[in-house]
């Protein structure tokens, strides 16, 4: 990699000039038995009220960094370390966790490991509650109220959704009234919709409470529309800190670290030569990005109705195609604490044939999950009956299942039972006395990028490790079925992309793959077929384009079709675009006489 661009670490030129927030100078920190700095000589100020969005491949230091930022480095996570950090003059060197989290309130990218308490209520009030504050109750009341968490704020935390869980980790950590907020991977695990609204409330307490907000984001059209400033990482180095339209037009320095233009940046640099040139600022909306090509991009239908799909979507293509697994009358649920029982699934039906490949999306609580671990075999459901090649899984144990399906759970850091990467990726293949188990091992490693960290413990690895370490686990198996939860969550673009691709070079071994996702992009680049839940129903079987042409059934699985989909329906174009790619060759296919 070529060395760093040397660009001073400024605000943006509307932040707050003095005291920064958070100021770091020469840190470098490198973890226990580490062969390489996680951070090397970084220097960052940030200014009291800006909202930044850090950004970065995985590995590049990201998380690290912030986590310096309320003293978890070094105070926590210990290792080498040089350098100063400041919070608002303050260093953290001599603070411990408990006193740096009065100024910075952090949540975790598994924010889900910060719920402590049973109740909604009970988290949030815990710190508070235990520094002695005697407004403790007030301070609750407020955080609930300000994240609207009051009609839940009785529940149980197991018993909410990933997005409300989310709300109630970033809900405890403002009830100690932090003047920064730093949140890791805010859209991670939660469906689209509810991803904005989390980011419209970390906008809120930025512009009405003054809170500095930083986030560490790997989906650029939350960072092009919510953030004022950008940092960029790369080898455990800040390479630059930049306004958000100067940081999206470094359109080279973005890409070699994994960050893909968003895509009314990219589609605006294809289509307006002004813009590729450098010589017009990039827009950063859909509403921006389709005013600036509407000019350029008309069609016959630009004068009538947006184009959208029938009110019956039709299924996906199924005639001719052997079944892999089937689901008839399947109720799946478990029992609440009053003794009560929650139904997650309800009289559900499913078939899976051979060549599938399923995108299972739907709004946090829909059942996406309890779908997989029935489908593996690893629960049984209530009522109804599962089949996995010919077998009802009520009869067969889960381990024999194994060599047919495979499920790769929602949280990566459940799958790591050994000592090293390598050793669980070639637990099962070793387990079955494959002939060819150290080749699969060394070439799945290779595969997923982490030959380099093959003996570390996965559990210490960053988030986006994890999960490309899991799929190792996964591919290692070479199964038919391959069911995954979320496998591109906390990914970078290269990543993602790469699961993609070990996805159809596998396709030989891998008959039908599902997987759960709230990624439209992976839904509109990679399904074949979309299955739609919502409150544990099937509502819609169909194919990626029929489902973003229909508004109701995206409004009630709280979907949000990829931004080139949205800018073609703002253009009113006659076929609905996946892809850039897609809206590009529209375009340019255009008669002359209907192009300005």
């Amino acid at each position: 990699m070529p060395a760093p661009t040397t660009v001073t670490a400024v605000p943006p030129a509307d932040s707050t000039t003095g005291t920064p927030a958070i100021e770091v100078q020469g840190l470098t920190f490198r973890y226990p038995g580490a062969s390489q700095d996680s951070l090397h000589d970084v220097d960052l100020a940030i200014q009291p009220g800006d909202f930044v969005a850090v950004v970065g491949g995985n590995g590049s230091g990201k998380t690290t960094l912030c986590k310096a930022f309320n003293g978890l480095v070094p105070h926590f996570w210990n290792g080498d370390i040089t350098g100063r950090v400041r919070i608002h003059g303050r260093s953290t060197a001599r603070r411990s966790v408990g006193e740096i989290s009065h100024d910075v309130g952090y949540v975790f990218q598994d924010f889900g490991n910060q719920l402590v308490r049973p109740t909604v209520r009970d988290d949030v009030s815990f710190g508070p509650l235990n520094f002695g504050h005697e407004d403790w109750a007030d301070r609750t009341d407020r955080a609930l109220a300000s994240l609207g968490l009051g009609d839940v704020a009785a529940t149980h935390t197991w018993q909410l959704s990933g997005g409300q869980q989310h709300l109630t980790a970033l809900a405890g950590a403002l009830a100690l009234a932090p003047s920064v907020l730093v949140v890791d991977e805010p859209a991670a695990e939660v469906d689209p919709r509810r991803a904005a609204v989390v980011y419209e409330h970390l906008t809120r307490l930025n512009q009405e409470h003054g809170i500095t907000v930083v986030v560490i984001e790997h989906h650029a059209e939350l960072i092009a529309r919510y953030a004022r400033s950008v940092v960029l990482m790369s080898d455990g180095r800040v390479r630059w800190h930049l306004p958000v339209r100067e940081a999206l037009a470094r359109r080279d320095d973005l890409a070699e670290a994994h960050v893909p233009d968003p895509q009314v940046v990219a589609l605006s640099r294809a289509l307006v030569p002004e813009i590729a040139r450098g010589e017009r600022p990039v827009p950063i909306t859909v509403d921006e990005c389709a005013d600036l090509l509407r000019p350029s991009v008309r069609t016959s239908a630009q004068d009538g109705p947006a184009p959208s799909g029938p009110d019956g979507l039709p299924p996906a293509d199924e005639v001719g195609r052997p079944l892999v697994a089937r689901m008839v009358g399947v109720e799946h649920g478990y029992r609440t604490v009053s003794g009560d029982r929650h139904t997650v699934l309800r009289d559900l039906d499913l078939d899976l044939h051979d060549g599938d490949r399923v995108a299972l999306v739907g709004s946090n609580g829909a059942g996406k999950s309890s779908l997989l671990s029935v489908l593996s075999g690893l629960a049984v459901p209530r009522a109804g009956t599962v089949e996995v090649d010919g077998r009802d899984t009520r009869s067969v144990p889960a381990a024999s299942l194994a060599d047919t399906v495979c499920y790769l759970v929602q949280r990566p850091e459940e799958m790591f039972l050994q000592d090293s990467v390598r050793a669980d990726v070639a637990m099962h293949p070793r387990g079955r006395r494959a002939s060819d188990a150290d080749e699969l091992v060394e070439e799945v490693l290779a595969r997923v990028d982490l030959s380099r960290f093959a003996d570390r413990d996965g559990r210490l690895l960053s988030g986006g490790q994890q999960r490309r370490a899991t799929l190792a686990i996964g591919l290692a198996m070479r199964p038919r079925l391959l069911l995954l939860d979320e496998p591109t969550s906390s990914l970078d673009l290269a990543s993602r992309d790469d699961v993609i691709g070990m996805l159809d070079a596998l396709s030989d071994h891998i008959r039908c793959t599902v997987v759960a996702t709230h990624d439209m992009h992976l839904v509109a680049e990679w399904a074949s077929r979309v299955v739609v839940l919502d409150q544990g129903r099937v509502i819609a079987d169909t194919d990626p384009r029929t489902l973003f042409s229909s508004p109701d059934v995206l409004d009630q699985a709280r979907l949000v079709p990829p931004q080139v989909t949205q800018v073609g329906a703002a253009l009113r174009l006659p076929v609905l675009p996946l892809t850039v790619e897609e809206l590009v060759r529209q375009a340019s296919s255009r008669p002359a006489e209907e192009t300005a």
